[in-house]
């Protein structure tokens, strides 16, 4: 026979203490159904897990712990990891997803310098045209032309062309 959790609304968890277990019923339109998966496998070195639909917009968890002679107050505490898990399975998801052009980018940038320098034939059918591109702070500016020795004025007077006597 079932019955409440002290604290807890009889609607969202209720132990069996007789079979040593406690059913939670998760909304899953609140937590996707990967979120509640990966809060179940956090605690299968604990507990046997079932997951069970008892209707279409609920899943109910039952996590019956291995070791016998659970008692009440494992039984709550069993719930409240449980639902702190299920709710940062979710959030991390939640991340997973708001992030994932970026993490598909870094993946693929990744694989790309794995696969190493281009070969010459892949240099070879690049295209090196003499497009021009606009470089205001001269980065793509080679080190001698940056750096050429300016040549000398001449003893005749004639002034430097940068205006120095």
């Amino acid at each position: 026979m079932t019955s409440p959790l002290e604290g807890i609304p009889a609607e969202l968890a209720t132990v069996e203490l007789g079979a040593g277990s406690v059913y939670l019923r998760v909304d899953s339109q609140l937590y996707p159904l990967g979120a509640i998966y990966a809060a179940s496998y956090v605690f299968l070195d604990r507990c046997f897990v079932l997951l069970d639909r008892p209707d279409e917009r609920h899943i109910r968890v039952t996590l019956a712990p291995k070791k016998a002679g659970a008692d009440e107050t494992i039984l709550r505490t069993f719930v409240g990891e449980f639902s702190n898990e299920l709710l940062s399975a979710a959030w991390r998801r939640q991340i997973a997803q708001d992030n994932r052009a970026v993490i598909e980018m870094v993946t693929s940038q990744a694989i790309s310098a794995a696969m190493g320098p281009p070969s010459l034939d892949d240099l070879a059918s690049f295209d090196f045209g003499d497009e021009s591109f606009e470089d205001p702070l001269g980065i793509a500016m080679s080190w001698e032309e940056k750096y050429k020795k300016k040549d000398k004025p001449e003893a005749d007077g004639t002034p430097d062309p940068e205006g120095k006597p």
